[in-house]
Order: structure tokens, then C-alpha cells, then sequence
């Protein structure tokens, strides 16, 4: 591993502890205790990939990877819907409902970096 990779590593690694243990203090601060998890997982981590994107890379890469989170949690959503719907349903087979999730994750992912990459750029 190369000194620059090093040194981006210990960034990481400070900058995504130090997010981490500030989200997980809002996490703390609210009730329920299960936003802490929430609060204390993904924007830590998107944060500081989006912090060191931007001072690698610059904001042009940096505004790449944020549309793409962007993507990724709204094809998230898709899939945590119909999860939902189909756990209410009775007699479904398991792996039925999690493929159809998985299959509408994917799709959702797949229009939104076609639409993004394709359509917005022409």
C-alpha cells in the first residue's frame, strides 16, 4: 500500500470515527434508542466518503458519488415498501418476497443511474 493510500486510510478512519461517535450522541439525545443506529451508520459513513471524495477527487467527482447515494437510498426505500407490503400479506413464501424486493431494488437502481447517466447528460 502506497503512502497516499495510507494516509487516506487514517483519514477515514478519523474522520469516519469521529462522525460516527457524533451521530451516535444525536442518537443518544432522541428516544426511541433505535434512532441511534440510524443516526450513527450511513450519514457517518456517507459523510466522510462524500469529505474525502471532494478533497481527493474534487466536487465534480464528490457530486457523483452524492447523486449516487442519492439513488441508492431512494431504490432503498422502493425496496423496504414492498417488503413491508408483502410481510402484511399471509402465505407468501419468503424467498418469493425477498426477490420481488430485491428485483424492484435493482430496477429502481438501474432506471435511476440510467436516467442520470443517459437521459440527464444528453
Amino acid at each position: 500500500m502506497s503512502a497516499g493510500g495510507t494516509q487516506e486510510l487514517v483519514i477515514r478512519f478519523l474522520l469516519g470515527g469521529a462522525i460516527v461517535s457524533a451521530f451516535a450522541l444525536l442518537g443518544e439525545i432522541f428516544k426511541p434508542k433505535t434512532f441511534a443506529g440510524i443516526f450513527a451508520a450511513a450519514p457517518s459513513v456517507a459523510l466522510t466518503t462524500l469529505a474525502l471524495a471532494f478533497v481527493s477527487h474534487g466536487p465534480e467527482y464528490a457530486a457523483a458519488e452524492g447523486r449516487s447515494m442519492l439513488l441508492g437510498a431512494l431504490a432503498f426505500v422502493g425496496y423496504a415498501a414492498l417488503s413491508m407490503f408483502m410481510v402484511r400479506r399471509r402465505g407468501t413464501p419468503v424467498w418469493l418476497e425477498a426477490g420481488a424486493s430485491w428485483v424492484v431494488w435493482f430496477a429502481i437502481a438501474l432506471g435511476g443511474w440510467w436516467i442520470v447517466t443517459i437521459v440527464w447528460r444528453a
